[in-house]
């Protein structure tokens, strides 16, 4: 069994989005994904989805790109990003399907590690980042650091916690944050995000080893709409 990881599907069966309006890449992008991920992934293989998972306004909407993830292979984990709206009631969510595990305000397991995260926010001095934001922000960090708590008092430790969140752990100048100073205060080893589309902004989140930290962003167009093995 492996684990693998993909965020940012950006489904839309309920009301169309054409999502190569943003970028060529993106065009027909449903049928790469479900192509990929299924010569991918085996039916015994874990794959985390780290958020934007459907354009769904609400739960209504949304149950065709759910039923969509359903159908394909393996188990799935599934963290909240910011344009997921559907997502209101964590347990309904986990009322609907015995392959796939909303998380939040908690943590999963794989073999023997912890799958722990948020949604994360946008960090301060980010091109986009306002006042506003600041409030999510710090909810958004407590939240981390309490699944990561969570893990630790089940017994987990630094080596065998996997950190997850949609947006990047720093602003797009790769400055200092909250997050990141979690993931060192913990000693977290591995870290997933998403978030990040187009080649212009793939380099502004961090990749490979910072500061003991191996950091991977694993949005659906960085990897192609393949998802890629985390272990």
């Amino acid at each position: 069994m492996s684990l693998f990881a993909m965020s940012d599907l950006h489904l839309s069966h309920f009301k169309p989005k054409p999502m190569e309006v943003f970028d060529n890449v993106w065009l027909e992008h449903t049928d790469k994904i479900y192509h990929n991920w299924n010569e991918t992934v085996s039916d015994e293989d874990t794959v985390i989805v780290n958020g934007d998972i459907s354009w769904g306004g609400n739960y209504e909407e949304a149950m065709p790109d759910l039923d969509f993830v359903h159908s394909l292979r393996g188990r799935k984990i599934l963290f909240c990003g910011n344009h997921d709206y559907f997502w209101n009631s964590t347990s309904r969510l986990n009322s609907l399907y015995e392959d796939m595990l909303f998380v939040k305000n908690s943590f999963a397991t794989y073999e023997d590690y912890a799958i722990c995260g948020t949604r994360g926010w946008l960090c301060p001095r980010d091109e986009y980042y306002t006042d506003h934001d600041y409030k999510i922000y710090k909810r958004e960090v407590g939240r981390l650091e309490r699944s990561l708590k969570m893990a630790f008092d089940k017994g987990y430790d630094s080596n065998s916690i996997i950190a997850v969140t949609h947006f990047p752990p720093t602003n797009d100048k790769k400055e200092n944050s909250d997050f990141v100073e979690i993931y060192k205060k913990y000693g977290i080893k591995r870290v997933i995000y998403g978030h990040l589309h187009g080649e212009n902004k793939y380099n502004t989140g961090f990749h490979g080893i910072v500061d003991g930290t191996d950091y991977t962003l694993v949005s659906a167009d960085y990897l192609k709409f393949r998802p890629i093995k985390i272990m």
